[in-house]
């Protein structure tokens, strides 16, 4: 990633709360400014939501969250910030002043606009410095979805653009540079179509909005998720493929299919419809809830998506390698090997507990898991590591569940290094409530260098054999061996 380390938020509403969390999580110091007396509160609930998220995302660790601040003036949140988001009301003359003052003070910092609707030259009108705004148009929940449209006029500077499209993917997130500038771009486009389409099939009381949900999600919706438009159609082709189809479907484009062209007249009773219909349907849940239950579809769909990988998948996919490196990079912190190692750290999740509300079995093997994978990590077993078909994988473990675990709880997990040879690793992992220090569970573990290619067990290779060597003559080798450590199921 190039030089970033701080970015600036002007509006802390839903989008802007979102883009504090994306930025905070991947370790971006974020000034915010919102005259909101509430705008705190709101954000932290957006970040709590987006931390639970995230982290149930990624397999790979994410960085040391960067620090949140609230500014008392735009000239105090922009202060060496190397990006200023601006996401107030869509209100261009709001816009405009939020521009005149962020370049009052900060005439060449990229400044992206959120705006789902806006042109930039629209945006440009009347700025010091044109060439240094561009629109930057995320998705909701942007902490999740990685789409980010970035539309630049003529006006925009080159170097501002690069710098945006280089910033994006190592905070998880995929730009998308729109070729000409468009009232709301390109997806809104998209949406906004279906959305009049919506309205009439509501207001002529052909469907409601738990039906038209219905249609989307039970149908198009799930192949657009991973398709798209074009795709997804040159499939209905069949082995004719995108000609078969334009040929077949074609004339239907002169049929009263649609009432794109219209737009229903927005009255108040078409409001009370529609909202009465949506309180229904969904008024049980509050909106946190909603976010909630919304944010784990999502993080089912792009881990399903990840696998192959495809579409959205392939950029979590590429953004969990570059976390899993930037983590190799963090591996030179230094611990005191006189004291069992604190490298891992987690939160019970709510799909990780069973019926009986704790934590399942599987799980507790689940963060041991990542608990020595944050140690093979630590001593250096990198991707270079790997490339050279040297790993090392686990051929034993005992597991004592010592107490139930609740959905929420913070862990804590310490690492002691019991021993090593040529060949093996011997190791025990002690998990902690973070709050209390209560024991919770332990594991030891037997792990095994591996020739990746020959399928045969190897010597270990530096940098895994010195960093264990550093590591045991530290003092690990001092430290008594716990008690549980090498002990059998007993006989009842």
């Amino acid at each position: 990633m190039p030089d970033f380390t701080k970015a600036a938020i002007i509006g802390g509403g839903v989008i802007g709360g979102g883009w504090v969390a994306r930025f905070a999580l991947n370790g971006i110091d974020v000034a915010v400014f919102d005259p909101d007396p509430e705008a705190p509160r709101k954000i932290g609930e957006v970040y709590a939501n987006a931390e639970r998220a995230l982290r149930a995302l990624c397999v790979a660790p994410l960085p040391k969250a960067g620090t949140i601040t609230y500014a008392n003036s735009i000239a105090e949140a922009v202060d060496g910030a190397q990006w200023i988001q601006e996401s107030v009301s869509e209100v261009l003359a709001l816009k405009h002043k939020v521009f005149a003052e962020v370049q009052a003070v900060a005439p060449d910092t990229l400044i992206g606009s959120s705006t789902s609707g806006f042109k930039p030259s629209e945006l440009q009108q009347g700025a010091t410095n044109p060439a240094s705004i561009l629109v930057a148009h995320p998705f909701n929940p942007v902490y999740l979805l990685p789409l980010v449209e970035l539309v630049p006029s003529a006006a925009t500077g080159a170097d501002i653009l690069e710098f945006a499209q280089s910033v994006l993917p190592p905070l998880g997130m995929q730009p998308l540079v729109v070729r000409k500038e468009i009232d709301a771009h390109i997806a809104d486009r998209f949406l906004e179509a279906v959305w009049r389409e919506a309205l009439w099939l509501v207001k002529d009381g052909i469907a409601t909005t738990e039906e038209i949900d219905d249609a989307i999600r039970f149908g198009f919706g799930l192949r657009w998720a991973q398709m798209g438009l074009f795709e997804t159609y040159r499939v209905a082709g069949g082995e004719a493929g995108m000609k078969h189809f334009m040929a077949q479907f074609g004339p239907c484009l002169t049929f009263p299919w649609t009432k794109l062209m219209d737009v229903p007249e927005f009255t108040e009773e078409l409001v009370d419809l529609i909202a009465g219909q949506s309180d229904a349907q969904s008024g049980r849940y509050s909106i946190r809830e909603l976010e909630r239950i919304r944010d784990d579809n999502l993080v089912g769909i792009l881990q399903a998506l990840k696998v192959k990988p495809w579409g959205a998948g392939e950029t979590l996919a590429a953004y969990e390698k570059q976390l899993r490196e930037a983590s190799f990079d963090r591996r030179e912190e230094q611990h005191d090997y006189t004291k069992s190692l604190p490298l891992y750290n987690a939160r019970v999740l709510p799909e990780w507990v069973d019926y009986n509300g704790h934590m399942t079995e599987f799980r507790y093997l689940h963060v041991f898991g990542d608990a020595t994978d944050a140690f093979l990590t630590y001593i250096g077993m990198d991707s270079a590591y790997m490339a050279r078909g040297r790993s090392i994988y686990t051929v034993e473990s005992h597991i004592r569940h010592i107490q139930e675990i609740a959905s929420g709880k913070q862990l804590k997990l310490e690492t002691q290094l019991l021993g090593y040879d040529e060949k093996r690793v011997r190791l025990s992992h002690v998990m902690r409530e973070a709050e209390t220090g209560a024991l919770l569970a332990t594991g030891e573990h037997m792990l095994l260098s591996v020739d990746t290619h020959a399928g045969k067990a190897t010597p270990l290779e530096d940098p895994v054999s010195s960093s264990l060597s550093r590591i045991w003559d530290g003092g690990q080798k001092n430290l008594t061996a716990p008690d549980f450590a090498g002990r059998a199921i007993r006989d009842i």
